[in-house]
């Protein structure tokens, strides 16, 4: 991996680990079905003008199964379903569940794109899980039917995730990230429509909610989504996944900032174990020179 793709890397992890602020603000007043919508749907319009602005032509009608199903699976599903946890589960849980994308990415990139499964790639991701696991301090949660569904949740935008990267490399031959990033989030838009009559807007959103909602979407989507599709199409969807492992990372650091929340050694392990684990996942061992 090039030093270009680790700076987006890095860029892209600090820009996700902000979403659980946002999403923390707006999910409780608007709806888990009514946040990811705005979110896909804001993001999907700023990424037209920006593909106009560009003179770059728009997703192509006659792919519209394409973009729809890559909408729903790397956007549209996963937003909506974390979206739901979030209204049970504290934000550490989803976190955790989140950083095993790259096992399952790993795995569908094994089954459907050839790629190899290493002792290397394998002892990266579970030493990512782990390094997760200390950087997030969990409470108490009661076991019931809303946090198991919750966590179930979480289980399924990971897997939306990985099959979302597989299908992207194999769309990326004849689409550039710039249009695979618009046409996923206006895809997922168009999926979330007919939800949205069955799901009442909780409360008025207050100025804070649509600030947060604006940053959610043109930062956290929009933008987010052009540095990871062109991960994607640079650097392949295992190494593009262990961003999943350096968002925790990021929100406890925006958490230390804004909210005044501590960091102890437990953390500070975390995070060593973190970057050992994007290391060991994203990085190529050097050839030894004859």
């Amino acid at each position: 991996m090039r030093q270009s793709d680790f700076i987006r890397l890095l860029l892209l992890a600090a820009i996700w680990g902000a979403s659980f602020l946002f999403m923390r603000v707006i999910a409780p007043v608007l709806g888990p079905i009514w946040t990811a919508e705005l979110r896909v749907g804001l993001a999907g319009l700023a990424l037209c003008a920006w593909m106009l602005f560009l003179r770059e032509p728009l997703p192509a009608l006659r792919q519209w199964k394409q973009y729809l199903l890559l909408g729903a699976a790397s956007s549209g599903f996963p937003a909506v379903l974390y979206s739901y946890a979030a209204l049970h589960v504290p934000a550490g849980y989803s976190a955790i569940m989140n950083a095993t994308t790259p096992l399952w990415g790993a795995l569908m990139a094994s089954l459907f794109l050839g790629e190899k499964l290493t002792q290397r790639k394998l002892a990266g991701m579970f030493t990512g899980v782990l390094g997760v696991a200390l950087l997030v301090k969990l409470g108490p949660v009661t076991l019931n039917t809303e946090v198991l569904l919750a966590l179930l949740a979480c289980s399924l935008a990971t897997i939306c995730y990985a099959l979302a990267g597989v299908y992207t490399k194999k769309l990326s031959v004849s689409g550039s990230p710039t249009l695979l990033a618009t046409a996923s989030q206006v895809g997922a838009a168009v999926m979330l429509l007919p939800a949205l009559p069955f799901s009442p807007v909780h409360a008025a959103p207050s100025v804070q909610v649509v600030l947060a909602m604006a940053a959610l979407a043109l930062i956290c989507s929009a933008l987010a989504y052009l540095l990871y599709f062109r991960l994607i199409s640079d650097v392949g969807p295992t190494r593009a996944l262990t961003v999943t492992f350096l968002i925790p990372l990021f929100a406890l650091i925006w958490g230390a900032v804004f909210l005044d929340e501590h960091i102890t050694l437990s953390t500070l392990a975390g995070c060593a174990a973190v970057v050992l684990a994007t290391w060991l996942v994203a990085g190529s061992p050097k050839k030894a020179s004859t």
